[in-house]
């Protein structure tokens, strides 16, 4: 999803054309970060889902004929972005977090993000402006989950299946949903959670589910040839 700031964006775009036409309406005003930076991959995934009009392609380990016909208007479309961005696309942040950084600084309009909520919990913790709102594409929100895993070769596997355990109590995961704390949507069942937590924002969108592994790993790769 795109963390907005309201007060400087009329109208949130809600698809890529209307991302692109924005962006060069109002240069250097949006960037992401550059892959293979996790945010920087999950844009170009979100963005090639929305220019795919069959997806089923990219649900399947990618071949060189599917990756090369496919991908091809997401590179033009890469191609009319670069130079609208931040530092005109020759420079990229590091990481979401420099991004949601110069969105604080006001040098962005609008930042990545991959929580629907992080933009109300960074307003709440003065981390971002209070007028940045959490918007996503019409067609869905990229949409993954997290997952806890414990090492083959862990030393105290007791341990960690004790860390495990606790982080998916209704206790912490209520902690997490909070915008105070993390503002990550709980993995629970609202009715699982205490009664605490029952009356906080849930906020979630449409959702797209990740391509096959292999997508991205191509994306990547072509991303760094091009784009160097």
């Amino acid at each position: 999803n795109l963390m907005v700031d309201t007060e400087e964006v009329a109208r949130a775009p809600t698809s890529a054309a209307a991302l692109l036409a924005w962006a060069k309406a109002h240069p250097g005003r949006f960037t992401y970060p550059k892959p293979p930076q996790f945010h920087g991959s999950s844009f170009l995934k979100q963005i090639l889902l929305e220019l795919t009009p069959d997806p089923a392609p990219l649900y399947r380990e990618a071949t060189e004929s599917d990756f090369t016909k496919l991908s091809a208007p997401l590179w033009a479309w890469l191609d009319e972005l670069h130079p609208a961005l931040w530092r005109k696309g020759k420079l990229f942040p590091s990481s979401a977090a420099e991004t949601r950084q110069l969105l604080d600084d006001g040098e962005l309009a609008m930042a990545i993000s991959f929580n629907p909520q992080e933009a109300q919990s960074a307003a709440q913790i003065g981390a971002l402006p209070p007028s940045v709102e959490a918007v996503a594409m019409e067609k869905g929100a990229l949409t993954n989950s997290h997952f806890l895993a414990i090492p083959f070769n862990a030393s105290a596997r007791a341990g960690a299946k004790v860390v495990a355990n606790f982080l998916l109590s209704p206790a912490a995961q209520a902690r997490k949903a909070n915008p105070a704390f993390w503002g990550d949507p709980s993995v629970l069942r609202a009715d699982a959670l205490p009664d605490s937590a029952k009356g906080q924002p849930a906020l979630r969108f449409k959702s797209e589910s990740e391509p096959h592994p292999s997508w991205q790993l191509k994306l990547e790769a072509a991303c760094a040839e091009r784009y160097r």
